[in-house]
Order: structure tokens, then C-alpha cells, then sequence
């Protein structure tokens, strides 16, 4: 894309240039009838040689607006380049929150896993002691090769997304990444507090905006060229004449087209203007379109930051707290090994549901700077 861009900036200069000027050249009585010399094709060896220097000049006005449109199609296509830029900036940032999300998980659990091996020790003992049946000791068996499948899905689901982002950062498929320490942090400025302005912003900055903008100038500009065609271009010559060695007169032409066919030009009017408005309707949607996603994104980031404290908060202490008192209940007799494996479950569901959290934030952060054109 960034290519195209610089193709569409050469465009400016050419489209508001002169064509080049013609030179004919017109070798009369090129027998030399009525003479005693020869045939020849030489100028001064001829009846006459015309030199008509000839130089297309279109309407006042037509120039101009033939470069106008070219600069405002070099403005679209730079849009299309900050957009296909700023959505490639995108998926790298939500492919790191994904990168980030799975290492998170493979932590937590081995966290879990390690654990539930803790747990099997203390089913054994009591186990051996006559406390309990052979069936807490399996059961926490169980439960580990789950959490080891659950693992080989993660570092599945984690080979694929390095990939991804591999392919994203143009690097071969299995150059490694290093572990992902964190994640970004989300500016205060990002709220439904603060949407008014960030509204604002995204119409100064989203580059799908700024495309479309650049597009109604086109069909303007396409659409005073359309009325600009009813008057005629010119061409202006001269035109020496020589005569043997020398130049005995001097001749000036004027050629203008004569637009008799404005049936053909009203439609080609008509076209213009309803291009102008697909333009504008266009742009329109547009807008709606990225308002109404930074509207959804604003409120899934508010949800996403709110999931989080709450869980953060609430949820992982108590789920804390209800393991240790079901640890202590299983030791003491008081509590079945189901209800400690559903505490220690807990446990891995609070933290998950914590970096989930913090994922989905970091997805919509990633659309909103999108939707504004940040890289």
C-alpha cells in the first residue's frame, strides 16, 4: 500500500501538465513540377516546406481541477495506507494480548496442577491411614491428566498465535518470542466519561474517515471537470514556411473542438453528481459505522476493567478462603475430595476469569486505536 501511495503522489504533477507540443512537417511539390530539377525530399530542394509547431491548450480552469483530483486521489490513497497500517498494528497488539492470555493460562495451570499433586499426597496419607477410600487418591489423578490435556491444548493454541504473530511481524513461521512480561496500560482518557472526545478525535484521525473525505474531493473536483467539459480546448500553432534556403512567411492556426454533443455531456454530468453523492453517503456510513464501534468498545473496556477489579476483588479471595476451609474440612473428615477439587477449580476459574479480563480490555484498546489511527 505504501507503494500505491507514492504511485498516486507522481500522479499530481503529470495530471495538471501541458501535453506536449506536435511538430509537422509538410513537404510541397516535393516533384518540382514545372522545373528543371529532380524529385527530392530535401526542405530547401522542394517547393515549400511547412513547419506547423502545434501546442493543445485545454479550457481555463481545466488544469487545475485535472490536479486537484489527482492530489486529492494521492490524499485517498495515503488513507488506505494509514488504514491498512493502523489494522495491521492492530492484530499485532491483539495477537500479543492473545500470546500474553495463554502464556497467563499455562501458569496458572501448572499453578493448579502442582497443587492437585499436593492434594494427592494428602489422599494417600489418609488413604494409608484408613481415613478415606482409594478413590480421593484417583480422583486427584484424574483431575491432573485433565489439567495436563488442558495444558497440551494451551502450548497448541500458543504455537499457533506465535505463528500468527510471526506472519504479522513478516518473519519466518517459527522464529521464537520471548515470554510476555506484561501488558500495556489503559490511558484514563479512555471511558464513556471522555466519549464526546473521543469522537472528536476520530473524526480528525481515523484514516477510513480521512479516505473517504479525500474521496468526495475527487468526485468534486470529477464533477466541475464533467461541467468544465461543455467549453472547448484549443490548439495554437504556427506554422513558417520555407522556401529554398530561407523562411519566406509565416502562418498562425487556431483549432478548437466544437461540444455539440450535450446529450453525452449532460449524462456525463449526471454521473458525476451521483457519484459525489455515493462519495458523501459513503463517508457517512463510514462515520456511523466507526462512532457506533468505538461506542462498542468504549462500554467493552468499561465492562472488561470492571470484570476485573471485581474478580480481583471479590471473587479470587473468596475463592482463597473457600479452599483453605475445605482443605482444612478434608483433613479433619468434614469435607468429601469433590468438594476440595471444586474449591481448588475455583481457585483456576477467579484467576482465569481475571486474565480474561485483562485480555478483552487489551482487544478493545487495540480497536480504539485503531478506530483513531494510532499505530
Amino acid at each position: 500500500m505504501r507503494y500505491e501511495a507514492e504511485a498516486a503522489a507522481q500522479r499530481v504533477n503529470p495530471a495538471g501538465a501541458l501535453p506536449d507540443p506536435v511538430l509537422r512537417t509538410e513537404l510541397m511539390d516535393i516533384t518540382n513540377q514545372g522545373t528543371n530539377r529532380a524529385a527530392s525530399l530535401l526542405p530547401a530542394q522542394v517547393g515549400s516546406t511547412r513547419y506547423t509547431l502545434m501546442q493543445n491548450l485545454p479550457w481555463f480552469g481545466k488544469r487545475d481541477l485535472k490536479r486537484e483530483a489527482a492530489e486529492a486521489g494521492a490524499d485517498q490513497a495515503q488513507g488506505r495506507t494509514a488504514a491498512s497500517w493502523a489494522d495491521l498494528a492492530a492484530q499485532i497488539k491483539s495477537a500479543y494480548a492473545q500470546y500474553y492470555y495463554v502464556a497467563g493460562g499455562q501458569t496458572i495451570t501448572r499453578d493448579l496442577l502442582a497443587l492437585v499433586g499436593q492434594m494427592e499426597k494428602i489422599a494417600q496419607v489418609r488413604y494409608a491411614n484408613g481415613l478415606v477410600a482409594q478413590q480421593d487418591a484417583v480422583r486427584a489423578e484424574v483431575e491432573q491428566t485433565a489439567l495436563k490435556t488442558e495444558l497440551i491444548m494451551l502450548d497448541n493454541s500458543k504455537r499457533q498465535i506465535k505463528a500468527r504473530l510471526n506472519a504479522l511481524l513478516s518473519r519466518p513461521a517459527y522464529t521464537p518470542f520471548a515470554a510476555p512480561q506484561r501488558l500495556r496500560g489503559i490511558p484514563a482518557t479512555l471511558s464513556l466519561e471522555n466519549q464526546t472526545a473521543m469522537e472528536s478525535r476520530i473524526r480528525e484521525h481515523n484514516p477510513d474517515l480521512f479516505t473517504d473525505e479525500a474521496a468526495i474531493r475527487v468526485s468534486e473536483k470529477n464533477r466541475d471537470l464533467a461541467y468544465k467539459a461543455r467549453y472547448p480546448d484549443f490548439v495554437l500553432g504556427v506554422a513558417p514556411t520555407q522556401v529554398g534556403n530561407g523562411v519566406r512567411e509565416w502562418g498562425l492556426m487556431v483549432e478548437l473542438n466544437i461540444p455539440l454533443q450535450q446529450a453525452s455531456r449532460r449524462s456525463q454530468e449526471r454521473e458525476a453528481e451521483a457519484m459525489l453523492a455515493a462519495s458523501r453517503a459513503r463517508r457517512e456510513a463510514t462515520a456511523n459505522r466507526v462512532l457506533s464501534l468505538l461506542t462498542e468498545n468504549l462500554s467493552g473496556l468499561d465492562a472488561a476493567q470492571r470484570t476485573e477489579s471485581l474478580s480481583a476483588s471479590g471473587l479470587l479471595p473468596q475463592a482463597k478462603i473457600t479452599f483453605e476451609s475445605a482443605l482444612i474440612g478434608y483433613q479433619n473428615g468434614r469435607v468429601d475430595f469433590a468438594t476440595l477439587l471444586d474449591a481448588a477449580r475455583q481457585i483456576l476459574n477467579a484467576k482465569l476469569e481475571i486474565l480474561k479480563a485483562q485480555t478483552d480490555a487489551q482487544l478493545r484498546l487495540a480497536e480504539i486505536e485503531r478506530l483513531t489511527g494510532e499505530e
